[in-house]
């Protein structure tokens, strides 16, 4: 059964154990303005619209947060190595979306879902996180039609620079999601 909007999603969310376990471990950190995003959502929908018997193994779990009053790297890597530490089969990543302006070149971002904004794609524009009652929430700032649909779109973003949607397009390439999903459609800037 495909996923139609998003209470499907989260409802899939709470059903797999691994996500969740992965979102607990997550909120265990306490990070302000904290999501697990990218891939971690758009392969479960994109597992789910297909039919996948099994998970599309991930090449990380992207944790994401915001906290303007550190942008020390080396504190990602410790919050990695706690996570490691407890869930070490897990591929963890750890940005902190206040200091990831300056890798990209960009205006300061004013929050996680903010960066999220500026991804490349909008089916990759998307987090979940927990609130403190543990319930899931979504973001997703282009919402969620294009990953139901199963659609590589750029963000404006990366529609609108020439430099970054000549980025775009080599990160498809590169990516090759059309190899492991099949049905992709691919909008190229």
């Amino acid at each position: 059964m495909n996923i139609r909007n998003v209470e499907e999603l989260i409802k899939r969310i709470e059903e797999d154990e691994w996500m969740m376990e992965a979102l607990r471990a997550a909120a265990s950190l306490r990070l302000p303005d904290w999501w697990i995003c990218a891939g971690f959502v758009r392969s479960k929908i994109w597992d789910v619209q297909l039919g996948c018997p099994s998970r599309t193994p991930l090449p990380d779990v992207d944790v994401i947060y915001y906290d303007p009053s550190d942008t020390d790297e080396a504190v990602e890597k410790q919050l990695e190595a706690k996570l490691r530490a407890n869930n070490p089969d897990m591929p963890w990543s750890v940005k902190n979306q206040a200091r990831m302006h300056l890798l990209n070149a960009m205006p300061p971002y004013q929050s996680s879902e903010d960066a999220m904004s500026k991804f490349p794609e909008t089916a990759t524009a998307l987090g979940v996180s927990l609130t403190g009652q543990g319930r899931i929430i979504l973001a997703a700032p282009y919402g969620l039609d294009d990953a139901l649909s199963m659609t590589i779109r750029p963000t404006p973003l990366f529609r609108e620079v020439p430099k970054l949607a000549t980025l775009y397009e080599r990160r498809i390439a590169e990516k090759r999601w059309h190899n492991t999903w099949e049905g992709l459609t691919i909008i190229h800037t």
